[in-house]
């Protein structure tokens, strides 16, 4: 009876959890964050240089590499990326700049410093996440950017419109600070600094032109990460698998549920359990496959083989262990080659197992169809043939 009750748990076993796996993502494809997730602040410290008509108004013998009028400054911006690869910020940036410090014959209030502040909106594009995909430990970044906006001098009480545009290269300090550095130019279509209503221009100066460098800190606000876009058709196959895998399973317990329903109903006398119990360890018990693979699809199948592999070594029985295709996919000599691999793996989990080889017998019965759906013919069966 004890070996009666060692089939029962057997048989009657389910498997109904799978081991967990980690979830197949895609490679680039990220999901959108909430609105206020990936937001930062830049505060930094800059050079700016302007260069316009005046200074060859003023000097004509003036070296236009010279005539650059330029002053340490501050800047600041926020923002907020949308994707891994683009976001816009909001920059203002001033400085108290040097006049051109030559002129005393116009009039006194250009040798003044000229206060001014700039306005920018920037639309920003991470190469890096871009071109590489996102990664959240990348330690350097690659961001160039576009943008337009506004200007005004304090000191002419002058407003104009400008575009802008630079590059900016950030390095990872930890999860919420980040370094960076940053090089830009701005160009005015009117007068900003005071100049041209005294002085004609030429060429690019035609315009005022400010050029400057910025080094500072990125700070990050709130959720600063992105998750990867789970693959659908991955994660599909891969439940669907498991899916079958499980089906079958179930298929068989039932089976062996039914026959030990009947022994119980109908035993007698103690031989008549025992006739019963060598019926049960005979039946097949299955290892599932995937589509043409010949490595076990889940380790958890070989559960009920090594319960079987036991009671075999404790009565010196021989296994059987039958190997299977689908005749629904690939050529008959594959599928024949195919089920007789995966009887041979079988029977290496067996030798693993403790059983001798010279106690295993493999037989390759090629592509089926008799078990449905199509995925329960991809298996090898285990049994006690004696």
């Amino acid at each position: 009876m004890k070996k009666f009750f060692i089939v029962l748990a057997l048989a009657g076993a389910s498997m109904t959890s799978f081991a967990q796996e980690e979830v197949p993502t895609q490679k680039y494809s990220v999901a959108t964050n909430s609105f206020w997730s990936n937001w930062f602040i830049q505060v930094g410290g800059q050079w700016s240089a302007w260069y316009s008509g005046q200074e060859h108004g003023m000097n004509a013998k003036a070296s236009p590499f010279k005539s650059f009028r330029g002053k340490p400054g501050v800047a600041l911006a926020i923002g907020k990326w949308f994707t891994p690869g683009w976001g816009l910020r909001v920059k203002g940036q001033g400085i108290w700049g040097k006049r051109v410090g030559e002129n005393d014959n116009v009039n006194s209030t250009l040798d003044n410093t000229n206060k001014y502040w700039l306005l920018q909106g920037h639309a920003m594009f991470n190469l890096s996440n871009l071109l590489c995909g996102y990664n959240e430990s990348r330690v350097w970044n690659l961001i160039p950017f576009v943008g337009a906006g506004i200007g005004r001098s304090m000191s002419e009480d002058f407003y104009s419109m400008g575009i802008s545009a630079g590059i900016q290269s950030q390095w990872r300090v930890s999860k919420l600070v980040r370094i960076y550095a940053e090089v830009g130019y701005n160009r005015f279509e009117g007068d900003i600094d005071g100049f041209d209503q005294y002085y004609g221009n030429r060429g690019w100066d035609s315009h005022d032109n400010n050029v400057y460098a910025e080094l500072g800190l990125n700070f990050n606000l709130g959720k600063s990460t992105w998750e990867k876009t789970p693959d659908v058709d991955a994660l599909n196959a891969q439940h669907q698998s498991a899916l079958d895998a499980l089906n079958a399973r179930l298929r068989d317990a039932e089976a062996e549920n039914a026959r030990l329903r009947d022994a119980l109903a109908n035993q007698k006398p103690a031989e008549t359990v025992s006739q019963s119990v060598k019926e049960l360890i005979a039946t097949p018990i299955s290892v599932f496959f995937n589509i043409d693979k010949t490595n076990i699809a889940s380790q958890k199948d070989l559960v009920n083989v090594q319960a079987l592999a036991k009671y075999a070594q404790e009565n010196n029985n021989n296994l059987l262990v039958t190997g299977y295709a689908d005749s629904a996919t690939g050529k008959a000599d594959h599928n024949q080659w195919l089920s007789e691999e995966r009887a041979k793996t079988v029977a290496g989990e067996l030798v693993k197992m403790g059983i001798e080889s010279s106690k295993i017998t493999t037989v390759g019965k090629g592509g089926v169809d008799t078990l449905s759906p199509i995925s329960f013919n991809r298996r090898a069966t285990v049994q006690v043939t004696d």
